[in-house]
């Protein structure tokens, strides 16, 4: 597997690890699913269940991405975080900095706000396979607290990621044509008559 750098760390916060948080979910309901990660007593993972483990954890991670844009992206655009107008008409010379507002900024945001629901579908699947809901334990106070902790640092990367991306493409509310300008700087006739001195 290649070596996590700049250029791939955010697609694996952003994709891989939900994607592998889901799948470990549902592992128990799935005898394949456990020999790809390792799980099951009796084999070992092998290289190719890591390929298909990692092309299923990307695959998985996409789908709750999108599920994340549905959802939480809508939450807290209700909830007073809108997407704010921006004009991509400057992106040019600032195509390097939007790109670095995505990766420290919008990256962590897809991680926080998809691991609020990964973990929520790994934790609906723990309590399937135990039968039931109760009892609670640590266990389940842990999932609530990380929980919040996952919505709440989510709304605040994204809130981030609206502000300085704004400050850097900001809408301009009132266009102005040529034609407009070169009017405004016509300067006012002034009347020769009364500025003209008397005799």
């Amino acid at each position: 597997m290649e070596s996590v750098s700049n250029a791939n760390f955010g697609p694996l916060i952003a994709y891989l690890v939900p994607g592998a948080t889901v799948l470990a979910g549902f592992s128990p309901f799935s005898p394949i699913l456990r020999t790809w990660l390792g799980a099951a007593p009796a084999d070992g993972p092998t290289i190719g269940g890591f390929l298909y483990l990692t092309v299923a954890s990307i695959a998985v991670g996409m789908t709750v991405s999108a599920v994340r844009w549905a959802l939480v992206d809508t939450l807290h655009s209700y909830t007073g975080l809108p997407l704010p107008p921006l004009n991509f008409s400057r992106l040019g010379k600032n195509v390097a900095a939007y790109g670095l507002l995505i990766e420290i900024h919008y990256r962590h945001y897809q991680f926080y706000g998809s691991m609020f629901l990964a973990c929520a579908i790994a934790y609906t699947c723990y309590r399937v396979n135990l039968g039931g809901i109760l009892p609670l334990g640590w266990l389940d106070i842990a999932f609530v607290v990380l929980e919040v902790i996952f919505f709440v640092t989510s709304r605040d990367t994204l809130r981030k990621y609206y502000v300085r991306s704004q400050q850097l493409l900001a809408s301009d509310a009132r266009p102005h044509s040529r034609r407009a300008v070169a009017r405004n700087r016509t300067p006012a006739p002034t009347d020769n008559k009364s500025s003209t001195p008397r005799p």
